[in-house]
């Protein structure tokens, strides 16, 4: 069995929870009327304790998952890349 790539990885993830990304980007107001899954193109996971978090964005979002779901959705900012705790970018409430 093969490693996944990123750009699987993201898709995957994305696919199966897109309407509940959707409605989180448009409570947000990140959402205009061309975005495309495929402008998605980073990924970074990591686990504490029993929980997986990951954190994919494109060049203007970023998406806060807990296991496989969405919890929130910021404008993405490169901060966000290689902080020691990405999740505090986010709210988790």
């Amino acid at each position: 069995m093969s490693t996944p790539t990123v750009e699987a990885a993201i898709n995957d993830l994305m696919d199966r929870a897109w309407n509940a990304v959707f409605k989180l980007l448009c409570d947000r107001g990140l959402i205009g009327n061309d975005l495309d899954v495929e402008e998605y193109t980073g990924l970074a996971s990591w686990t504490e304790g029993l929980t997986r978090y990951t954190v994919v964005h494109s060049t203007t979002v970023a998406v806060l998952f807990r296991d496989t779901d969405p919890v929130d959705a910021i404008p993405f900012h490169r901060d966000l890349l290689g902080s020691d705790d990405p999740k505090a970018f986010f709210n988790l409430h």
